[in-house]
């Protein structure tokens, strides 16, 4: 996915419905609900999350790296089931969606987003900035993700990144 492409479509109503898209999801990990975050992505998805010199560079390491639905359920079962960390509240905004591109039946658009976490003994901080680079397409009358990119900026991350961004 190029990872500078000027907006070049102007669809109101398409943008607005992956606005939605972005809210809907944002909310479900922000009320920890990962049996529907999975629903959110194609069968065959990609599902990344990679810091910004990584990705600036076409290095290949990701921090978070999931390949098709299967991956991200075993992601899931890992949080809830094996992963052993500090109780903690993330709040995700969601903003600056825009289509890069249609091609056949896929959107190529992206959003800014900001991540704040709370743990129980400190006080709220910003966690993570970034882009979502995203591929989506319709299915069954719904967009789904086909690829999200997740592309942060910050140089490291902070605490510990647990929950999918």
């Amino acid at each position: 996915m190029d990872k500078h492409l000027p907006t070049t479509v102007s669809d109101p109503a398409l943008r607005a419905e992956l606005r939605d898209l972005h809210d809907d999801y944002a909310t479900t990990l922000d009320d920890l609900d990962f049996a529907r975050w999975v629903g959110f992505f194609t069968e065959g998805c990609v599902y990344r999350v990679v810091s910004l010199e990584n990705f600036d560079q076409g290095l290949p390491l990701s921090t978070i790296a999931c390949d098709g639905l299967g991956s991200l359920r075993d992601r899931v079962a890992a949080i809830r089931e094996t992963a052993v960390f500090e109780p903690r509240t993330l709040r995700r905004l969601v903003s600056g969606t825009r289509i890069n591109a249609i091609d056949g039946d896929e959107i190529q658009a992206q959003a800014s987003f900001a991540i704040f976490e709370s743990l129980s003994d400190r006080e709220p901080h910003l966690f993570m900035t970034g882009r979502y680079l995203d591929r989506v397409v319709r299915e069954d009358g719904r967009l789904k993700l086909r690829e999200r990119v997740c592309v942060f900026d910050n140089y490291r991350v902070r605490t510990s990144l647990v929950y999918p961004v």
